[in-house]
């Protein structure tokens, strides 16, 4: 018929055989598709650089600066050692770095527990040994925290941590908004989206480069962390092209999606890894072309925190049950905010309203994280602007207690245009692949295992479920839903490689675009037989992680 294997393998849907089980070799001849082309794929993204410090597998080594009992902690289950904890941490912050222990035990904390100095860890002696039992809200600590959105919805149902890792400046920014009922946005300008500056415009480029040329290098260094800023158009064609453009996209009425224009302008923070004359080099390829009519520049942000994490710990709170949909109280775990280059390692949280969250937080790990007791709204969370995150390792276990009426379940969340996230090795016991719209694109799901009982939300003016360049990569659907985790009927420019035989149950979604969605639909009914296995492990292998 003169059609090729690789053209087979660009149509818009391969159909697998069926629930038969696909060669080795035709999995592998979509990855040699993607090996080629690494940073242009059209439905695969590259997410090989994710995570803290380009996804390194240890994180840095800090001395011990600090040991909590020195500043009065107890582990007697009953003293209030949030003071004490906090006061240890800042004492690491003002000597430059370190880390702080926190010994064997149950330590009683009736504060937000906050990292807000770069270089400074919290060291518990592992999350099955060091607990820190949590014994108020964040309605009860900080306040009522409304939506910015309107409604009497709870933000604590989507932000905030009982333990928060945030510069101290922008943590103080943050709660004083609240309290004054002037609900902030939470990103990387400010509570107004206006603490930025020019730093310098740059030429057009395309989606994938590592170098752009400026039009002027004066005021960037080697290793400085920018904020790559694009502005959409009046014709939205910003927002079109995170969807993968054409004729989809083009019809799709923009306008009266508010909640989804108040996320642009797109804002990805990325280091710089060179500076040539007028050309620089990021430590990451570009998420999106950079096209005159976005106005691309490089800028200014509020001051990350970077280098900082929270290891070998379980955060416990009451086991109260949980709130009505959207009227959390807080009862939080642990949440990265305008934080880079930053981890999570060893940590459980029980028992929360919302469990691990970032917020615009990118390059950051969360590794070996649990979330167990009586339910959660959002097990995980990743919005605001969030890019680049890794959450491997993860486990979602099942509810203690049954949910009460008129809750929420939804499961590993991503939203609010935030791209380039993996979630790689997860235990997902109950939950969803939660797409919460806000056009997120270009985010990775491998090598899970999911008992897919949960639902998605995100409201009608935030726009799209999916953009462009989502994946779905060796999938085990345990109870047969296809719900969010089969996509090729829903989101453009996407691949749904290696999952078993699923079939719409519960929560049933229609495409946002119409036409043809360019998605691609491979080794269906063959979960576990995809080769490579772990698309974000492959990736990493790829040509050394290098360019």
């Amino acid at each position: 018929m003169g059609m090729t294997r690789r053209s087979l393998l660009g149509s818009a849907v391969t159909v697998a055989l069926g629930a038969g089980v696909a060669s080795a070799a035709e999995a592998a001849s979509l990855w040699r598709e993607f090996s080629r082309a690494p940073f242009t794929h059209p439905q695969i993204p590259y997410v090989g650089r994710a995570g803290c410090h380009g996804g390194a597998t240890g994180f840095p080594r800090r001395r011990v600066v600090a040991d909590v009992r020195d500043f009065g902690a107890v582990a007697d289950g009953t003293t209030d050692s949030a003071p004490a904890i906090n006061r240890a941490l800042a004492a690491a912050g003002r000597a430059g770095g370190g880390t702080v222990t926190v010994p064997p035990g149950t330590f009683r904390v009736d504060d937000v527990i906050r990292v807000g100095h770069s270089n400074v860890v919290l060291k518990g002696a592992g999350s099955g040994r060091t607990t820190l039992y949590a014994t108020k809200n964040l309605t009860e600590l900080i306040g009522t925290y409304g939506s910015r959105y309107g409604g009497d919805k709870s933000s604590w149902s989507w932000a905030g941590g009982l333990i928060w890792l945030a510069t101290r400046a922008r943590w103080e920014s943050l709660v004083a908004a609240i309290r004054a009922k002037a609900w902030p946005f939470e990103g990387w300008t400010g509570n107004r989206r206006d603490e930025w500056r020019t730093l310098t415009a740059v030429a057009p480029a395309r989606q994938g480069s590592w170098t752009v040329t400026v039009a002027d290098a004066c005021a960037l260094r080697p290793g400085a962390l920018v904020l790559l800023r694009l502005a959409d158009d009046a014709d939205h064609t910003l927002l079109e092209h995170m969807c993968g453009g054409g004729p989809g996209p083009e019809a799709y009425f923009w306008d009266d999606k508010t909640k989804l224009t108040s996320y642009v302008p797109y804002e990805w923070p990325v280091r710089i890894a060179r500076v040539h004359g007028r050309k620089v080099t990021l430590e990451r390829p570009l998420p999106l072309d950079l096209r005159p009519e976005w106005s691309p520049q490089l800028t200014t942000h509020v001051p990350e925190l970077t280098g900082s994490g929270v290891e070998g710990l379980t955060l416990e709170a009451p086991d109260v049950p949980q709130q009505q949909h959207l009227l959390d109280k807080g009862h939080n775990g642990v949440v990265l905010q305008c934080a880079y280059d930053c981890w999570v390692d060893d940590v459980t949280v029980r028992h929360v309203d919302n469990g691990f969250g970032l917020v615009a937080a990118s390059a950051c790990t969360l590794r070996r994280t649990r979330v167990a007791g009586r339910g959660s709204h959002h097990p995980y969370f990743c919005r605001e602007g969030s890019h680049d995150n890794l959450v491997e390792d993860f486990t979602i276990e099942e509810r203690t207690s049954p949910a009460p009426a008129n809750t929420q379940l939804h499961g590993i969340n991503v939203e609010g245009l935030s791209s380039y996230n993996v979630w790689s090795r997860g235990d997902m016991r109950m939950g969803t692949f939660d797409s919460h719209r806000g056009l997120p694109f270009a985010n990775v799901r491998t090598d899970i295992t999911v008992n897919n009982n949960g639902r998605h939300g995100g409201d009608a003016s935030a726009g799209p479920l999916f953009g462009a360049r989502f994946t779905h990569w060796n999938i085990r659907v345990t109870n047969g839903r296809a719900g969010l985790v089969k996509i090729d009927g829903l989101a453009p420019y996407s691949a749904t490689v290696g999952i078993n035989v699923v079939r719409e149950f519960d929560q049933i979604d229609v495409p946002d675009f119409t036409g043809d969605l360019h998605t691609r639909l491979e080794l269906y009914g063959s979960s576990g037989a995809v080769r490579p296995r772990n698309l974000y492990e492959a990736q990493r292998r790829l040509n050394g992680v290098s360019r």
